[in-house]
């Protein structure tokens, strides 16, 4: 599958498909292609305004629902909403994600704004999702990393980041707990026999419209890391395939991990990925797996 692009989707006609952050970037693109390819497409999106304008532009067979992962009790709402119509759900996105440069921030449920929204909102989205997903001959969930993860650590002692925050550290720790999440998932999936399986990708460097906007905020000096940055990157259609393919490819298997082939795995054609030592480490999910649990009292499996 060398040449492996947004052509390469198979039918996807009679399935429902969530893609969370479907208003731009990567979710966006995500978004469009499933429902070029026939997908009934769940925009769930924190701006409705956003995700209307989005719905205009994909056009196909797309709804929009309002989603703040960064509320746990938006999580619960939209989940709600979402099996009351739609009992059976084939495909889960978790796309959204946020960069944050400067001081610390933190969600309505007090916790740090890049850990909540990265991956505990996703984390208790997909366990309030997983009946529905289980209701489906060959669901997905779809969990995004990035090549961050690789160079952060967990520190189980200040999972908030309380002490020495840096936003940057910050953001490739929640990345980390993301990857984690997934392949966690993935064993536990696996031993519990469920039809569901979960994949990961990750979209190398890719120009999309959070890194550079953030750095421009930080005056001369920032505009121009910005646009240094940008002649690193690939174009957005090229950094979702990895993503694409996870979630659509015929004979993808649980736990795979998805990434551009290309410098070190920040651009190119897609290919499977490497995880970090520690994305891998079972001890490592098991004990983010009861933290997140505890965090957002959301349980399964």
């Amino acid at each position: 599958m060398t040449g492996w692009n947004a052509d390469s989707i198979p039918d996807q006609h009679g399935r429902i498909a969530v893609v969370t952050g479907a208003n731009s970037g990567l979710g966006l693109v995500t978004a469009a292609e499933l429902a070029r390819h026939g997908a009934h497409v769940v925009l769930a999106v924190r701006n409705t305004a956003a995700g209307a304008e989005a719905a205009r532009r994909i056009g196909g067979d797309v709804e929009v629902r309002e989603l703040d992962l960064a509320r746990l009790d938006s999580v619960h709402a939209f989940a709600t909403g979402l099996v009351s119509d739609h009992p059976v759900v084939d495909l889960l996105v978790n796309n959204a994600g946020v960069v944050l440069l400067g001081p610390r921030r933190t969600s309505a449920d007090g916790f740090e704004l890049q850990f909540a929204t990265n991956m505990l909102g996703h984390f208790a989205l997909t366990g309030l999702l997983l009946g529905a997903l289980a209701a489906a001959p060959e669901a997905r969930v779809v969990s995004l990393s990035s090549i961050t993860h690789k160079s952060a650590h967990l520190d189980f002692d200040d999972l908030m980041s309380e002490r020495g925050y840096r936003a940057p550290s910050a953001y490739g720790r929640s990345k980390l707990a993301t990857t984690v999440f997934g392949v966690e998932l993935d064993r536990r999936l696996r031993a519990a026999r469920s039809p569901v399986i979960s994949v990961l990708a990750h979209p190398g460097l890719t120009r999309t419209n959070l890194t550079p906007r953030a750095w421009e905020h930080r005056g001369r000096l920032g505009r121009v890391v910005a646009r240094l940055g940008l002649l690193a990157t690939q174009p957005v259609e090229q950094g979702t395939l990895p993503q694409l393919r996870a979630a659509t490819a015929p004979g993808v298997r649980g736990g795979q991990f998805f990434g551009p082939a290309g410098l070190f795995e920040t651009r190119g054609r897609v290919t499977e990925a490497r995880l970090s030592r520690e994305a891998a480490d079972p001890a490592v999910g098991e004990r983010l797996w009861a933290a997140a649990e505890e965090l957002t009292g959301v349980s399964y499996l």
